[in-house]
């Protein structure tokens, strides 16, 4: 989703939305803003992205099943050692046909 304003930087945004039997639905999300300063990531790394999957595991206080959709993300080293580690509690699905 892309935020025009005058000059003011970027605005990058990732999320889910997670669903659990006997409770309402709940969109956990990320927001960074990028102004152009030096040093300043201008979007999500694969560890922003292992936060959230974290932050949502202790708010939703149980297992996680992520749908990995297209996300420009690449399945890095990081990521998959991340989901490795965490197999007890994170299980992944990519759908057949989408790129890394």
């Amino acid at each position: 989703m892309r935020v025009r304003g005058r000059g003011s930087g970027r605005v990058s945004m990732t999320g889910m939305v997670c669903f659990k039997p006997g409770r309402r639905s709940r969109l956990i999300y990320a927001i960074r803003q990028y102004r152009g300063r030096k040093d300043e990531p201008k979007g999500f790394g694969w560890r922003d992205f292992r936060d959230l999957v974290v932050r949502a595991w202790i708010q939703l206080e149980g297992p996680i099943v992520l749908v990995w959709d297209n996300v420009r993300l690449p399945l890095t080293a990081g990521v998959k050692e991340f989901i490795k580690a965490n197999a007890e509690w994170l299980t992944v699905f990519r759908p057949s046909g989408l790129r890394s």
